[in-house]
């Protein structure tokens, strides 16, 4: 029995698609002005792990999984003008980087990726009904704006009540709006900006429709999974609430997933506050072993903050390594999973338990330690399949050892600190690469690799039965 936390109960409750052996799930994408940030990634990431689990043999659900992109919004203008481009050649630029990005961490693409400039005559429609309803107005400086107390239902996905909310300091001023909790649905064009015609002149969609209207056109009115980064809770999705079922009649998703921030110190990380770094100069760190980058955001349970430290990122590659080592030990079997299987059986458990991937991984690395004890063909074979439902362990492990040692020994010079270079753990990964080359018959990879551990102090001996010593000169 799979079962999620939905943040409008606040209570886990049973997966029960609205249609059976079929899941449609919108995840809220970026807006497309700069790269993404390694905080977005671990969104992303999250709910790629989702859709891959509910699609594993554990469940073998059909899905279809939307994640939108936002291509026409204040920021990208205003970072068009800086750059002094046009506006559809940024976005195009950083959508094809983000793409780029999420595709070396693994991600798999979603069924499909709209833009919100391809659909902004749903938008004006969605929009008009809303305004027939009652529901909205236009203002007198051409914007339309939604009537939030004309919505009995505002507020329910982010608990806060309107109350609430107008003694807050967080809702702006605006002269046009008959309440200051109203939202844009349409602003009115301005000189200098991407417009397009409307019932109330030229203008362009506010950010919160774009979503309510994409979802739809993909998965229809009502659908079983919406997801996104806790930020977007309020006002974003409460806003799309709003919309959605102000313009049907009837409830707009049946499930609602947020994952937690990916923290730097005390604060999330953000582009708005400036502590940030983006996903590409994380992966750029892994090239070639970018899965450490996977491993490290989705370690933890996807609702819990998760602090961005190079040291926590160090911890991910060695445990990562040691599942890779623990592969390399046996030959690898493809199998299908033994749900009955006391490790599939609990990692199964911890999966359908919201997704719980901190208990998760305590099963594999249970599996792996069984692996190095017995040298199990299955054991092994259990251990690669459970970790692909995840999208992890798929490299043959010669492979991702080998291009550790590479990383390890690029941009290292000879007068490298040997402290920096050659801890334990290293040497380890080092000499493992170094017996795969050898057992491949690359002798001078394998002399290689010898020489360097030796110009940075560390001597290998070779033991009977294949194992191999070492110590410092």
């Amino acid at each position: 029995m799979l079962k999620i936390y939905n943040t409008l109960t606040r209570r886990k409750e049973e997966f029960v698609p609205i249609h059976p052996g079929e899941v449609r799930i919108y995840v809220c994408g970026p807006t497309v002005y700069d790269f993404i940030h390694i905080g977005n990634a671990r969104t992303f990431t999250v709910f790629d792990m989702v859709q891959r689990w509910l699609k594993s043999p554990a469940h073998n659900f059909k899905v279809t999984y939307v994640r939108n992109v936002t291509d026409v919004e204040d920021k990208i203008i205003q970072r068009a003008a800086e750059n002094n481009e046009p506006i559809d050649a940024l976005t195009e630029r950083m959508t094809i980087a983000m793409r780029d990005d999420l595709d070396r961490l693994g991600l798999e693409a979603p069924t499909h990726e709209p833009g919100a400039m391809a659909h902004v005559n749903g938008m004006v429609r969605m929009i008009e009904e809303l305004v027939g309803k009652d529901l909205a107005y236009p203002a007198a400086n051409g914007d339309v704006f939604y009537a939030v107390h004309s919505f009995p239902g505002y507020g329910k996905l982010s608990g806060k009540s309107l109350d609430d909310l107008r003694a807050g300091e967080r809702v702006g001023v605006d002269a046009a709006k008959r309440d200051p909790l109203d939202f844009v649905l349409w602003k009115s064009a301005k000189p200098g900006e991407p417009s397009w015609p409307s019932p109330w002149g030229p203008g362009r969609p506010g950010w919160h429709i774009e979503c309510s209207v994409m979802s739809e056109v993909f998965l229809g009115p009502h659908f079983d999974i919406h997801g996104g980064g806790e930020d977007l809770q309020f006002p974003h999705h409460e806003n799309e609430i709003a919309q959605s079922e102000g313009a049907h009649g009837h409830s707009f998703v049946n499930y609602w997933m947020h994952a937690a921030f990916l923290n730097m110190g005390s604060e999330k990380m953000s582009k708005s506050l400036g502590n940030f770094f983006t996903a590409r100069d994380v992966l750029n760190k892994y090239s070639g072993r970018e899965e450490v980058v996977r491993f490290f955001l989705l370690r933890g349970h996807y609702r819990s903050q998760l602090a961005y430290t190079e040291k926590a990122l160090q911890a991910a590659r060695h445990e990562l390594d040691a599942f890779y080592r623990a592969l390399s030990n046996t030959p690898l079997v493809d199998l299908e999973i033994d749900w009955s299987n006391p490790h599939a059986a609990r990692f199964k458990a911890a999966m359908d338990d919201d997704f719980n991937t901190w208990e998760a991984f305590t099963v594999l690395t249970e599996l792996r330690q069984l692996v190095n004890k017995t040298k199990s063909a299955e054991s092994t074979g259990l251990l690669k399949a459970l970790g692909g439902t995840l999208g992890f362990l798929q490299l043959p492990p010669e492979q991702y050892l080998q291009q550790h040692v590479v990383i390890q020994l690029s941009g290292v010079s000879a007068s490298a600190d040997i402290g920096n270079f050659v801890l334990p753990a290293d040497i380890d990964n080092l000499i493992i690469a170094r017996n795969a080359a050898r057992k491949a018959k690359n002798f001078a990879e394998a002399d290689r690799i010898r020489k360097e551990l030796e110009a940075r102090g560390v001597l290998l001996e070779d033991k009977p039965g294949g194992l191999t010593e070492w110590r410092r000169k």
